[in-house]
């Protein structure tokens, strides 16, 4: 049966790529960004709103979605696409970070990862072969191997140490994955800040040979002067012909500079997060709506935006529905950020298309320079 699955680089600028991946579910323009609906929602929003956005893909999470309301349960209800209700592509990370990272106490072993939920503590496992399975329950159109997160900081000999445990992980989610012509599967790339070490991933996981390659392991806390000295590398290291994926990233600035290295693809909280917590992210910078000189303030977040928080509702409005605790301002906030991201990815698609990204990102930087000077 033939691959329903394929990357395709229509430009390129430097070392950005502006291309599509093909799925069963229908295209993704790259560079994209994969709006987060870690427990089968993007919070604050309805499904039809994320597509509006211009949202090709989202993200959720095996950790989450095998906790509650768990794998068994989703497959019977016909799988993470009819339960939420979201036609287009869904990548599933494969629940490796949130284990080492949300559950505080875990035991890890080469076999896998024992933990206890956060939600009620209770104990489960996940291994290269249970998080396969829980992805294919799921029915992700994009699938991620099992991996370790190397924490930062961390020494070498305990980078490599976990770089090579996640390349034989690797293989054994692909050996459990199996041939799943209408469904893909990506190998995370690890190797922390050292570039010997990324290279060894990068040479396991071609021969492994992967539908597409994540940059895993950054935006832990190394610092964006030390991510985007990975990102001049690290994206190289890895097949030109096949979609790259930065995990967890990010700031808009920091997608920028990512994309400009050679990136493809990213996902982060970021924006929905911010969103209910007040800030709106702007071409400008962020505004934080909870400022007390917001309140009798009748202009928009940004004039120039589209969405329907900027085109209907005032800021002193915003700011009053935040400080009122109502759910309307999670969902205009979520709403502008998510419609900013996409806005900002079609940019540099546009920007990659006509061979002018230099350009586009002296403007971004400029833009935002300005928007500090005039006090969002």
């Amino acid at each position: 049966m033939t691959k329903m699955f394929g990357y395709k680089i229509h430009h390129r600028d430097g070392k950005a790529r502006q291309g599509t991946v093909q799925t069963a579910r229908g295209e993704i323009r790259t560079p994209a960004f994969m709006p987060v609906g870690t427990a089968a929602t993007v919070k604050a929003m309805m499904p039809d709103s994320v597509a509006a956005t211009g949202a090709d893909i989202l993200l959720g999470n095996t950790y989450h979605l095998m906790l509650r309301p768990g794998a068994d349960r989703m497959e019977r209800l016909g799988g993470l696409h009819k339960f939420m209700n979201w036609s287009g592509p869904i990548l599933t990370d494969s629940g490796g970070f949130q284990v080492m990272s949300l559950t505080g106490l875990c035991k890890l072993t080469e076999d896998g990862v024992k933990f206890k939920s956060h939600i009620d503590g209770s104990e489960h496992f996940l291994s290269p072969e249970t998080s396969m399975d829980i992805q294919r329950k799921l029915g992700s159109d994009i699938v991620m191997c099992f991996d370790e997160c190397t924490p930062f900081p961390a020494t070498e000999k305990e980078s490599i140490e976990s770089m090579q445990r996640s390349m034989r992980w690797a293989q054994r989610s692909k050996d459990a994955f199996g041939d799943r012509p209408a469904h893909a599967l990506f190998g995370i790339q690890q190797g922390s800040i050292f570039r010997d070490q990324r290279a060894e991933s990068a040479e396991k996981l071609i021969d492994v040979d992967f539908d597409g390659y994540a940059i895993g392991g950054l935006a832990v806390g190394e610092g964006q002067a030390a991510m985007f000295d990975v990102l001049d590398y690290a994206p190289g290291q890895l097949p030109d012909d096949k979609p790259r994926y930065l995990m967890g990233v990010g700031k808009p600035d920091d997608i920028v500079g990512a994309v400009q290295r050679g990136v493809d693809m990213f996902d982060c909280v970021l924006p929905s997060r911010s969103g209910r917590n007040g800030q709106a992210l702007t071409r400008m910078g962020a505004v934080n709506i909870k400022n007390a000189r917001h309140a009798d303030d009748p202009r928009p977040l940004d004039p120039d935006c589209t969405c329907p928080a900027c085109s209907n509702y005032s800021r002193a409005y915003l700011h009053h529905v935040f400080k009122a605790n109502e759910i309307i301002s999670s969902m205009l906030m979520t709403w502008h950020n998510l419609h900013y991201y996409q806005e900002l990815m079609s940019g540099l698609r546009g920007a990659i298309k006509i061979g002018q990204l230099d350009a586009f990102v002296k403007d971004f930087h400029a833009v935002r320079e300005q928007g500090d000077l005039e006090r969002l």
